[in-house]
């Protein structure tokens, strides 16, 4: 008896990641989720550098700031709710200091650059085609930061002008680094505040989006997140308590299914090892001064010493 319908999946021939390859993973709060496990096993990977970021338009803004080399100034920062914030960030970034998030936000904006030019995997998870465009400056936020929804106007992107901006997200990439693949994926957090049919309406658009734009032959790809929790995982048991998030077990379950996609199988002993490590480095032991636990503590520094001969950048 099957009780599942499983989304047919094949390993990707080209550009698989590797130890050696560096990614950018930029978007929705999905995307943590998957870049917090390369984070894990010692992928050299970044993400998110102004935070989460839901929309299209937001990560084109980021890519397009990155390469021009702009510079965020005073006129970009506004102060609300004792915190300094940009309309372009996530909230994350906001402090109590103008001048900290100031040199916070061009930091980010220099290393978006640097890992533009390097990366050879830029994923990018969409979250909402629903966007909210300040009146005052008429210009499309990334984060509102709590502000009155009165100083803002709600928008729904067509699938045309999510189509435009990822058109030129994957030519800006591709124009500084020719040889990067970008791997789109839509984020299966439903965006309920929204409402129910207007989540739909949104994934519909990002995801006829998505598909317009996305071309193998172009190093252009897309990876099923959406379908995956939709499908396979369509029970509320795969759901943290506020029945939007996908819990440890479905953000594992969907891990798994990208490995298979597009981790090398020859990466796959080097993770085995990590996860050892990893295991023995939140080990509680019971008695920290016992022989057996200092013998212990000697044989995972064995296995550290170990695999970074092998790969030099990895930091436990």
């Amino acid at each position: 008896m099957n009780l599942q319908t499983p989304i047919p999946l094949t390993k990707q021939k080209h550009n698989q990641i590797h130890y050696e390859s560096k990614l950018l993973l930029l978007g929705s709060c999905f995307s943590e989720n998957i870049g917090n496990k390369l984070s894990y096993y010692k992928f050299q990977s970044k993400q998110n550098p102004l935070g989460i970021l839901f929309h299209p338009k937001a990560i084109e803004n980021l890519i397009v700031k990155a390469l021009n080399k702009e510079e965020y100034t005073d006129k970009d920062v506004f102060f609300h709710n004792e915190r300094w914030h940009s309309f372009e960030a996530h909230s994350s970034l906001s402090t109590m200091n103008k001048n900290e998030l100031l040199n916070s936000l061009n930091l980010s904006i220099q290393q978006t650059f640097e890992q533009l030019q390097n990366t050879t995997h830029l994923i990018i998870t969409l979250g909402t085609a629903w966007v909210y465009r300040e009146i005052t400056s008429d210009v499309l936020v990334a984060n509102c930061h709590k502000v009155p929804q009165k100083k803002f106007l709600k928008e729904l992107l067509s699938v045309d002008e999510i189509s435009e901006s990822l058109q030129a997200i994957n030519s800006l990439v591709k124009s500084v680094n020719k040889n990067t693949s970008v791997i789109y994926t839509l984020s299966p957090v439903r965006h309920l505040k929204d409402g129910f049919t207007e989540n739909q309406r949104s994934k519909a658009h990002l995801l006829s989006a998505i598909h317009e734009v996305v071309e193998p032959r172009s190093a252009i790809y897309y990876f099923p997140s959406y379908e995956i929790m939709m499908d396979e995982l369509r029970d509320y048991r795969f759901y943290n308590e506020d029945m939007i998030h996908p819990n440890k077990t479905a953000v594992n379950y969907i891990w798994e299914k990208f490995k298979q996609v597009w981790i090398t199988e020859d990466s796959y002993q080097t993770m085995q090892q990590i996860d050892t490590i990893q295991r023995g480095l939140n080990h509680t032991p019971f008695n920290p001064n016992s022989e057996a636990h200092q013998l212990f503590l000697k044989k995972l520094q064995q296995k550290k010493e170990t695999l970074l001969q092998a790969f030099p950048f990895i930091n436990f």
